[in-house]
């Protein structure tokens, strides 16, 4: 994507629900799952907080992701953010959240990328399943650069990003490298590149 077409405006459609398989299903993040994502929050702090670095420790945590949650749900109707709640279908446990903003620093892509998994339930794909298949429905109605960050230094978040960077043929782009403030530390956030659209799905 070139620079000057990062803010020309995209196709826009409500995040809808994605069925991965019989254990893992996206459904668009809305308040009803908002106390089990609080509580999905709490089992995995602090080290979710690199996902969410807009959270400040210093006020309530639960508030913060309410709002954060119903932000959600109003401008994802509207298709200007997207963000879906991982469950497990058959009894609606929640694993993580996965979804796209504009908080972009590349100058070179029109979506970040972000998501993390519960503790309990890391270490068995989700992250990698999840990232897949939301980068699939972002990809299925045009051709648009996604940005991903991650902290050298988390070597789990690290290794989900290199193999979805590797999947899709992304890139590394040392110029949108940027220091991000997470819990009031500031730490260098590596930048990668990926370009999606329906010549890349039709290709996975």
């Amino acid at each position: 994507m070139r620079t000057s077409d990062i803010h020309k405006p995209l196709i826009r459609r409500a995040t809808s629900t994605i069925s991965i398989n019989e254990d893992l299903i996206l459904r668009p993040a809305s308040s009803k799952y908002t106390n089990e994502i609080i509580e999905a929050f709490d089992e995995t702090w602090p080290e979710v907080i690199r996902a969410m670095p807009w959270i400040n420790p210093d006020k309530s945590i639960s508030d913060q992701i309410r709002d954060f949650i119903n932000e959600t749900e109003n401008r994802g109707r509207s298709g200007l953010l997207h963000h879906w709640v991982m469950i497990r279908p058959w009894d609606n446990y929640i694993l993580g959240v996965v979804g796209f903003d504009r908080v972009t620093r590349s100058k070179q892509a029109y979506w970040n990328l972000g998501y993390w998994v519960r503790s309990s339930e890391q270490r068995h794909g989700i992250a990698n399943k999840s990232i897949n298949s939301a980068l699939k429905w972002l990809g299925e109605v045009e051709k648009v650069t996604i940005e991903i960050k991650v902290d050298p230094n988390n070597l789990p978040g690290r290794n989900t990003v290199f193999s979805t960077v590797q999947r899709w043929n992304g890139v590394r782009h040392i110029e949108g490298d940027s220091q991000i403030t997470v819990a009031g530390v500031r730490t260098n956030h590596e930048c990668y590149l990926i370009t999606i659209g329906p010549e890349k799905n039709s290709e996975k």
